[in-house]
């Protein structure tokens, strides 16, 4: 699967991967919108490490060097394997890998611990008020 870095020009298309997102989960609450969503990813993938996977683009992964904390990770189409590329690029180039998870979303924390990561700490705060939990892998 081709895999590239993200631009501010993939924003749209990525934006629509979460918003679709969004509207299939129940637990959610309404999604921002695709513009407030477009405007994030347009301004957040110039200052992150982000990459995207698939042409078109079919998923991408997103996230904060200075901590290598992963801010985002979406696919198109979960469960058929762009999230585990693009989480195998990262992993090749850290010893070391965090990211928060909703504790509603019980489908990726199976898909995080069979990537090797383990629950590091629960009830957090999330941005958006519903509780999340701090993952974490190691080399």
């Amino acid at each position: 699967m081709n895999l590239r870095r993200a631009t501010a020009e993939d924003a749209p298309v990525c934006a629509r991967i979460v918003d679709d997102w969004f509207a299939a989960t129940d637990w959610m609450p309404a999604s921002p919108g695709y513009d407030r969503l477009e405007a994030i990813l347009r301004d957040g993938f110039p200052q992150r490490e982000a990459w995207v996977a698939g042409d078109p683009v079919q998923g991408y992964l997103s996230m904060k060097t200075e901590d290598d904390h992963i801010v985002g990770l979406y696919a198109a189409a979960p469960g058929n394997g762009v999230g585990r590329v693009l989480l195998t690029h990262v992993k090749q180039r850290r010893d070391r890998l965090q990211l928060r998870s909703h504790t509603a979303n019980a489908a990726a924390h199976r898909f995080y611990a069979r990537e090797g990561f383990r629950v590091v700490a629960r009830d957090l705060p999330g941005d958006d008020g519903i509780p999340e939990i701090l993952m974490e892998w190691r080399r």
